[in-house]
């Protein structure tokens, strides 16, 4: 049996006809939802974070800033309605190639013709010329390169993708050789060149343009760096959220590793960016298919390694159309928890898609039916064997915790904190069981205003496998002294109770603070 599956032997086969429990938590793996035409209402956006989206991500490559507003104000009634935080992810445009269509009118591209792609924006969409936002590309590719067209979050399984080739640059302009037959139909059409540096920034003005308006307002809580290609470009936008002033300090960064650049300074990426967003969307494209799941293995380790949230895209495309994913899509989402993911993050199904919230909703349950059969154990030991001694103080805690929880069969784990760092490392270390995260709220002054700080930190664990965070009533302080600890237990204590996670008997590991020290000790709870 593979390593990375605990299966009991003999394995019955009855078994896996057994229809699931049911339970609070669709899975203690997340998922990202992008909302788009198909889940922008209030009841579409409930319905959504009943099914288990714990992330909303928010693609400005398409639509107006003034409809994701009203997106965004629609997930806060549904928040409030359903009682389910959520986070928000701003995903940059970046530097997208696209294809300008100013009529909108259908292009149909033969195999075998010769086609023209222009920087001219100017000149009209034909079947031999199209307009591009980009004048650099004759600079960027030579004859023999390959050139991928596609409807925005193509699917594959449209006959709206082309494949050219280079055969010809002519000044500003790039003859291609038509590959495929297809009908360029949508609204927006992004191009993709294989394994070629496109001299754009990482942070476009455009985009800078959408943070310091649409993101300072809405104060988001991650950002989702497109086309990440080194750590500076981390930097410069850690930088850049920096100088808009406000709380934008405290917004996370996902780098979103989308082609070989990325690929090749992951290291160095992984070590600025607070997150991972294996884009495989357009990498199946720069990398050769036989290589993308390689990668996706590699990189997954190194996030989990890192304690860093790692999340796969592309997972149902199949679902964008039809209620059911394809058998290879329902493995391809078991494998990839199986391989240690933090999220999957679903683009077209929820954005256009036909059946946003019975996609999330079968994710969720694939999630979970894969999450009962990862080798925690081995998970551990590994974990534990690449950290190394001596552990830091924190991390010796954070382990501790999670092995005594699985020792005594607890039924979650409660930790106590304040920036969300002890609450991720616990995470780290895969525990079977849900983390209960208690986010005690911090005030802080610069002598003008008083700042509540901790909602923040909450909302940003919920790109994280197995943390499901609660705020503590802010009239707590940040040091809580045994009186108040008793009583923020409590509350979390009721909180796991009617959420069905904690039941009578049931043993309870409680990872918080006492003065200076670090505490974890077991609590068995009364009738």
């Amino acid at each position: 049996m593979a390593n990375n599956l605990l299966l009991e032997e003999p394995l019955r086969m009855s078994s896996i006809l057994q229809p699931s429990k049911p339970s609070f938590f669709p899975a203690m793996t997340k998922i990202v939802g992008t909302l788009g035409p198909r889940s922008c209402s209030v009841d579409t956006i409930s319905s959504c974070l009943k099914a288990g989206m714990s992330v909303a991500r928010f693609d400005f490559s398409w639509g107006d800033a003034d409809l994701h507003q009203e997106t965004l104000e629609n997930l806060k009634l549904a928040i409030r309605s359903t009682k389910k935080l959520c986070a928000v992810m701003l995903d940059t445009v970046g530097p997208e190639l696209q294809v300008v269509n100013k009529t909108d009118h259908p292009i149909s591209l033969e195999m075998d013709s010769l086609l023209v792609l222009t920087p001219d924006q100017e000149r009209e969409a034909t079947p031999n010329v199209l307009p591009i936002n980009f004048s650099g590309l004759s600079m960027a590719v030579k004859k023999g390169d390959t050139i991928f067209i596609g409807q925005y979050l193509f699917t594959g399984s449209e006959t709206t993708s082309v494949l050219l080739e280079v055969t010809d640059v002519n000044g500003d302009d790039v003859v291609c050789l038509v590959k495929n037959s297809a009908v360029l139909a949508a609204s927006l059409y992004t191009l993709h060149v294989s394994q070629i540096h496109i001299d754009l920034p990482t942070l476009t003005d455009s985009d800078k343009r959408v943070i310091s308006t649409w993101g300072a307002r809405n104060t988001i809580d991650i950002l989702s760096l497109s086309y990440t290609r080194h750590a500076e470009d981390i930097r410069h936008a850690r930088q850049f959220l920096a100088s808009l002033g406000g709380e934008l300090h405290q917004t996370q960064i996902f780098a979103k590793i989308e082609n070989v650049e990325g690929l090749q300074h992951f290291d160095e990426i992984l070590g600025e960016a607070d997150g991972i967003i294996i884009s495989r969307g357009n990498l199946g494209i720069d990398v050769p298919p036989e290589k993308v799941f390689l990668f996706q293995k590699a990189a997954i380790y190194k996030c989990n390694m890192a304690g860093k949230p790692a999340v796969v895209t592309r997972v149902v495309d199949s679902m964008t159309d039809n209620l059911r994913p394809t058998r290879a899509e329902a493995t391809d989402v078991a494998n990839a928890v199986l391989d240690g993911c933090d999220a999957i993050l679903l683009g077209a199904e929820t954005l256009r898609g036909l059946y946003p919230v019975e996609t999330i909703s079968i994710v969720g349950k694939i999630c979970a039916e894969a999450e009962k059969v990862f080798n925690q154990d081995l998970y551990f030991k590994r974990t534990v064997k690449h950290v190394g001694e001596p552990m830091t103080h924190l991390e010796s805690i954070a382990s501790s915790a999670v092995r005594a929880a699985i020792k005594v069969k607890a039924s979650v784990i409660i930790c106590f904190t304040s920036s969300g760092r002890a609450a991720r490392l616990i995470a780290k270390y895969r525990p079977t069981m849900p983390v209960l995260s208690v986010v005690i709220p911090r005030l802080t002054t610069n002598q003008l205003r008083w700042t509540l700080t901790g909602a923040f930190e909450a909302r940003q664990s919920l790109a994280v496998r197995g943390l499901f965070p609660m705020l503590a009533d802010p009239r707590h302080p940040a040091e809580p002294n045994n009186s108040t600890s008793e009583s923020i237990l409590k509350v979390a204590l009721n909180h796991g109770k009617a959420a069905g996670i904690i039941k009578e008997h049931d043993r309870v590991v409680v990872c918080q603070k006492v003065g200076d020290a670090s505490v974890v000790r077991i609590i068995e709870l009364e009738d």
